[in-house]
Formats: C-alpha cells, structure tokens, sequence
C-alpha cells in the first residue's frame, strides 16, 4: 500500500487528507526461460500466485513438478524450472484467453476441453449458519481492504474457520494465490470451501476445477455459465451470501437446514 495526498469531498466541501492506495505490479513468469505471462497484481505472495497460476491453468499437474522457483522483486518477475526441462512452445503461448477480471487476467483454453469428468460427491458439508459465520469472518480479515478498498479476497474454510486467505487486485489472482498457498502446504482440497469477495464467473471454475473444492460461496454474484458448470461438476455454488440469507445455485444437499455441523 502507499499513501497519497488527495482531495476528499463530501457534501459539497473540498479538503486534503492522506490516504491509503493499494500497490499493483507487473509479475512476469519465466517457465524454463521462456516468458509465459505477464499478471498485473499486488506485489505480496508472489511465489503462491505463481505456483497456482501454473497448476490452475493446466501447465503442471502437482509441485512437485516445479524443480526450482525464483521470485525477483527488482525486476518483478518469477523464474520458474519445471522437470524434465518441458517446453511449452509458441503453440501453447498462442492459446490465451483474456478474463473478465479485472488485471486482464489469462488462462490457457488449450486446458479448457480438459474439465473434470468426475463429479463430486455430497461426502462434504456445512450448516447455512456455520457458512455465513465463516462469511462474515472473511469479509473483515482483510486489513488492504479496509484501508484501501482495492482488492478481492479469497480463502479456503475447514470444518474449524479460515485456514488460508490471501488478497489481490484481481480476483482471478487472488484465487491463484490461494491455491499456490494451499499446494505448498499440502491443504486438502476435497475437505475445504472456497470463499470469494467478487463475481463468480465460469474462468474462476476453470481455475478450480483440477482442486476438487466441493462448495465454493462469494457475497456477489454467479454467472449463468458458472452455474452450469457447478452443476455439472457437482459444485455447490452459493452467491449472496451476507448476513443472514445466501442463494444456492447447485447442490443444496451440502448444505445443512438444521443446527450446526
């Protein structure tokens, strides 16, 4: 975050004060020197967006494939060796889709056609009142948010409260992020939810899609074709959840009508 002298006005008035501006980078990433992307983002859990960048987008399939991974914050760029030396090509780099999110996000579609073909199970599940205590805990952990406005959330929940969060100023960025934080720390995806603070849109779901997260919920809204997708992957899918009400797009039966769980 850096401070800036602005005008502030209210009611008409006009005065100085100082405030609070979160920060944006340009993180480029060097997959086995070549350059794959360049992410707008904000400049803290560089390693975890890079690491969930490359395995949300289908270009690793586990860390351990990452042999080595340099993070460099002169120069804003990440140097990432994966095994066996792959290259992906120009082939690969050509395939782009730029997302609706904000930092012109980007993944890969030559991952798209490959979306999970097993459906989850209900095995997972959370009273409508523990989700939205959860909620509730999430939308004021962000102390960037709270000072500056400018950045989107994302955590993963166990049956206990948050065990990850991260922020950024894309809410695709913040999603990688917390999946890079998840695989470093060897999380379980399959027992977690996946709590947002922007739109659910259908590049988010690409993003999860290899994780296997059961019930994913946001304060805002879904897309239709987010949608479709959860109920095609069996995905609970939860928007507006704020509170005491939150909309169930898909899968209802994780979520418990009675007491606490």
């Amino acid at each position: 975050m850096n401070k800036f002298t602005i005008h502030k006005i209210i009611d008409g008035k006009s005065g100085k004060i100082v405030d609070w501006v979160t920060e944006e980078v340009p993180l480029t990433i060097i997959v086995n020197g070549q350059e794959l992307a360049t992410l707008l983002c904000s400049p803290v859990s560089l390693r975890e967006l890079t690491v969930g960048f490359l395995y949300s987008s289908g270009l690793i399939k586990d860390i351990d494939e990452i042999t080595g991974i340099r993070v460099d914050e002169k120069y804003w760029q990440a140097t990432v060796t994966i095994v066996n030396g792959i290259d992906f090509g120009k082939k690969l780099l050509d395939k782009r889709l730029y997302t609706s999110g904000c930092g012109r996000g980007i993944i890969f579609y030559n991952s798209l056609d490959k979306l999970r073909k097993l459906k989850l199970t209900v095995r997972s599940t959370v009273s409508w009142k523990k989700l939205l205590e959860f909620m509730d805990q999430f939308q004021h952990s962000s102390v960037e948010f709270q000072k500056t406005g400018g950045v989107h959330s994302a955590a993963l929940c166990g049956k206990d409260g948050i065990i990850a969060r991260q922020d950024d100023i894309g809410r695709h960025n913040a999603v990688d992020k917390i999946i890079g934080e998840a695989l470093i720390n060897k999380l379980d995806f399959s027992l977690a939810m996946l709590l947002l603070s922007g739109r659910i849109s259908s590049e988010i779901f690409y993003k999860i899609n290899k994780c296997g997260i059961p019930i994913v919920a946001s304060v805002s809204a879904p897309t239709d074709q987010a949608v479709k997708l959860a109920r095609k992957l069996k995905v609970t899918l939860i928007g507006f959840a704020r509170g005491k009400r939150l909309n169930v797009y898909s899968v209802p039966e994780r979520i418990i009508m009675k007491g606490k769980k």
